[in-house]
């Protein structure tokens, strides 16, 4: 069985980013469509336990994260200095620099697949975990 779980940590407050809706895409091939394979959200421990495990004949993985409501949620003050770029430009735009975070990779059948986000209000960073 192969199997993806993953967690967020927010770097600038240095604790888990819970809350944060995360949606599962698979595909067959480089060149094959992405299908929907399950969704979940990060419990208070910024961990998602519960993403389905992926069909055997799935190449890559897509993680997409929804980050610009739990950035909105949880502004630091930091933000608020001077020097700060500007993220506030209008009623319809959430404040984060990057509202959303696609993560794509490839998967080997009969593996667990562990990819954890750092993330921040002007960046992240991604990697596979253990």
């Amino acid at each position: 069985m192969t199997s993806v779980s993953t967690h967020i940590l927010d770097t600038s407050a240095g604790r888990p980013a819970g809350g944060v809706a995360v949606t599962l895409s698979v595909r067959t091939g480089p060149d094959a469509p992405w299908e929907p394979h399950g969704t979940s959200a990060t419990d208070p421990d910024g961990r998602c336990k519960d993403l389905p495990a992926l069909p055997e004949a799935a190449t890559h993985v897509r993680l997409h994260f929804e980050v610009a409501p739990y950035l909105a949620r949880h502004a630091h003050p930091a933000e608020a200095q001077q020097d700060a770029p500007r993220t506030d430009h209008g009623p319809r735009d959430s404040g984060a620099f990057f509202p959303e975070v696609a993560v794509v990779f490839a998967v080997v059948p009969g593996e667990h697949f562990h990819v954890p986000l750092l993330l921040n209000p002007f960046g992240y960073s991604v990697y596979r975990g253990s």
